[in-house]
């Protein structure tokens, strides 16, 4: 963060060590068996159950639930990893309460779903504990595919890649592969390193080779990647950070949310990473929630989300709305960023109350101020580094069926292209699918 040891307001080591590692512990404890066997034996096992229809990976929810009835929690992992090779992130991270769990018949009868995403998560991590990989490559092809970005939607292209016998080389720009899941998830969803760890599970299908510190636009041209390549998936998110817009922005204090959440998943002690006293985000979605609510954990006293329209318009989900709330985090809706006050660094955000009528957002020209020594922007990212002969729409790459480019040997999928909603499940889903669609133009 650009200054923060020199910001007054800004300092590490609010909160004692013991006091942190209580903060960031894992959010949803794990099932322990005899918890994920009652817990499995609430589901009906719906015939053409809504929950399928709900995951964007498609996986046989019911099957793998009766499954864990039964005492086969590495069968069910399969299950579930036949679908979503990364299903052990997406059971932490997942909105299960607006996909699956909302759609659960018991949601609907008794207000209480059999809680999937839990249920996913202890058969997952019963096998991967095992250090057992379920899946063998096929007799190689001679193919080889280039996938630039280590995120989810280019690790699950990847392995399935990889599972049908073709050579794989991941390129990223960062240091470790992993992407969103990585370095953009809070850290009290994903605990213990796990983000690396499933990373390390999912490469022993073999045949899949990282190179990091190569970032396309810089070090790699998709001209050559084409040339040296039978194809290319792109799976590389999106790395720009749009701008407030509101005077003062270039005040010390002011840094994006991403890079917050970024640093604070790869500290090694949380006691040395600085945090304001009263810090405001700017932004309505996961990233502003998660940023709001990991500051308030490391011990700042006050802590505001301010967003420009009504809480039922913000993208964090109500359950990520409620979680903030609970953890001592203001949400003030209805108010846009005028500007940014201090000398020099940042001390006060002032903000415009705002209406949203049938023609659109408009100011009321009534203003106010927050006390702030740090702010965070979260109101949203774009794609950068993107060669122009790629075609583009609303700023993202245009993509038809499973994630055909309008150049012929490139596909892409994710955050990066149109038709993701920026979900880690939904980025696999469309890796994967790109995978399949890849592996029948090499061979067909």
């Amino acid at each position: 963060m650009a200054n923060s040891a020199f910001t007054p307001g800004i300092a590490p080591a609010r909160l004692s060590k013991a006091e942190l590692a209580e903060n960031f512990s894992d959010l949803h404890t794990a099932y322990a068996p005899h918890e994920a066997a009652v817990a499995a034996d609430r589901c009906y096992f719906c015939y053409d159950a809504p929950c399928i229809t709900a995951c964007p990976t498609d996986i046989d929810i019911p099957l793998f639930i009766r499954q864990i009835q039964t005492g086969q929690p590495e069968a069910a992992a399969k299950t579930i990893f036949d679908q979503n090779i990364l299903g052990g992130m997406c059971a932490r991270v997942c909105p299960t309460e607006t996909l699956c769990e909302e759609a659960c018949v018991r949601e609907a009868a008794e207000g209480k779903p059999v809680e999937i995403g839990r249920l996913q998560r202890f058969a997952t991590d019963t096998m991967i504990a095992t250090g057992e990989h379920p899946y063998s490559r096929a007799a190689p092809t001679g193919k080889k595919i280039a996938v630039v970005g280590a995120g989810p939607a280019g690790l699950a292209c990847a392995h399935r890649l990889a599972t049908y016998g073709h050579d794989v080389t991941i390129f990223d720009g960062r240091d470790k592969p992993g992407g969103l899941n990585e370095f953009g998830i809070a850290a009290y969803k994903a605990t213990d390193d796990f983000a690396a760890s499933e990373v390390d599970w999912l490469l022993k299908i073999g045949g899949i080779a990282i190179e990091t510190g190569q970032r396309l636009g810089t070090e790699l041209a998709l001209s050559k990647l084409c040339d040296d390549y039978d194809a290319v998936f792109l799976g590389i998110g999106l790395s720009g950070v749009n701008s407030l817009r509101a005077a003062g922005e270039e005040r010390d204090g002011v840094v994006d949310a991403v890079s917050f959440i970024a640093e604070l998943r790869q500290v090694e002690d949380l006691e040395g990473l600085p945090v304001g006293r009263n810090v405001v985000v700017i932004g309505g979605g996961m990233t502003a929630v998660d940023a709001a609510v990991q500051s308030k954990l490391l011990g700042a006293e006050t802590v505001t989300i301010a967003y420009r329209r009504g809480r039922d318009r913000m993208s964090a989900s109500r359950y990520e709305q409620d979680l903030a709330t609970s953890k001592g985090v203001r949400i003030l809706t209805h108010a846009q960023p005028v500007a940014v006050h201090g000398n020099g660094v940042a001390a006060a955000v002032e903000f415009e109350y705002t209406q949203d009528s049938g023609d659109g957002l408009s100011g009321t020209g009534e203003t106010f101020s927050l006390p702030a020594d740090q702010v965070f922007k979260a109101i949203g990212q774009t794609l950068d580094g993107v060669p122009e002969d790629l075609t583009l729409s609303s700023g993202k790459i245009s993509v038809t069926g499973p994630g055909r480019t309008s150049l012929r040997k490139v596909w892409a999928g994710g955050d990066c292209a149109v038709g993701g909603d920026d979900l880690t499940v939904t980025a696999v889903a469309e890796g994967r699918d790109a995978a399949e669609d890849i592996h029948t133009a090499l061979t067909s």
